[in-house]
């Protein structure tokens, strides 16, 4: 079979959200995934180089570049490449655009999170941080809580209202802490190094879903949301060990190791117990995600040629 090379907006002409749920927990059933991640830091830089293989699905190698520096010189913040190779011979089947694969897996992974985490009848979303992701998270959560009402924060509001010009209905948030008051679902995508969301201003049925922090000096909510809720993450081994988020309160005795509920993984515990608790997810990302999203968008393009 021959290479094929998916673009930008090609592959995403056939794709949506609640396909790629479905692919992500089909994948969650198969054999657990190897990951192999490395992480190069220079300053504020990050060099992220991800690799999973999952029996029955295939290879897919992540090069991803950060450099937070980079809107400032006219540029996207990630750069970066996917490989996708076959499980059966290990050759290359397909290089899908680097931005369609981070693009629907980062959404999409906070999506199937709470697809089983948040209430069914939220109402009220509120987006935290205008950026690219921030978009592409008024897409997604659209397709599952279509009749809820979004607003979004971000720390320049021109940005916000940006934002808001290009998405219908989508509303500007003046004070972060009425606007996550307010919400049932809050959903955070910034490259803040200091938490911005309090437990505090938490109130029982919420749903709290972040994705910004990658690193392990970065933190989107507080000691007591972390205290407060019951906390999911995508997958033990990219989150734990890596990122602030849930490294740093496991450092210092907020939580313990133990307190995470459950991963992807672990699908009849991944899952809110009752109306009134809070659940909070941490998007973690990692290169088997980046696989099962790679392995959707190439059958997706199969399917439609």
């Amino acid at each position: 079979m021959s290479l094929t090379i998916i673009p930008f907006a090609e592959g995403e002409a056939n794709l949506d959200w609640l396909g790629l749920c479905a692919a992500l927990q089909s994948g969650h059933e198969r054999p657990k995934a190897e990951i192999g991640d490395t992480f190069l830091y220079r300053g504020p830089d990050t060099l992220l180089n991800r690799a999973a293989w999952i029996d029955g699905m295939g290879i897919a190698v992540k090069s991803a570049t950060l450099f937070p520096g980079n809107p400032a010189r006219g540029g996207a913040v990630v750069n970066g490449g996917v490989n996708l190779y076959s499980d059966t011979t290990g050759t290359l089947e397909a290089l899908v655009d680097f931005h369609l694969v981070t693009k629907w897996k980062t959404a999409g992974d906070s999506l199937y999170a709470a697809t089983r985490l948040a209430r069914p009848d939220s109402e009220r979303i509120l987006i935290v941080g205008a950026g690219t992701v921030g978009r592409s998270l008024w897409q997604a959560y659209r397709a599952v809580f279509p009749k809820a009402r979004f607003a979004v924060w971000n720390r320049t509001r021109a940005n916000a209202e940006a934002m808001a010009a290009g998405c219908v209905g989508l509303e500007v948030a003046g004070d972060l802490e009425r606007a996550v008051r307010e919400a049932d679902i809050v959903t955070s995508a910034t490259m803040s190094t200091e938490p911005l969301i309090r437990g505090a201003w938490l109130r029982p049925g919420q749903h709290i879903d972040l994705i910004g922090a990658y690193r392990p000096d970065m933190r989107e909510a507080d000691d007591e949301a972390i205290r407060r809720a019951r906390v999911f993450v995508d997958s033990y081994d990219t989150t734990v060990g890596h990122i602030g988020e849930i490294r740093t309160p496991i450092e210092i005795g907020v939580i313990a190791r133990d307190d995470l509920v459950a991963d992807f993984y672990e699908p009849e515990k991944f899952r809110r117990q009752s109306p009134d608790e809070i659940t909070l997810f941490k998007n973690g990302g990692g290169a088997h995600l980046d696989l099962m999203t790679s392995r959707y968008i190439l059958e997706a393009w199969r399917a439609a040629a």
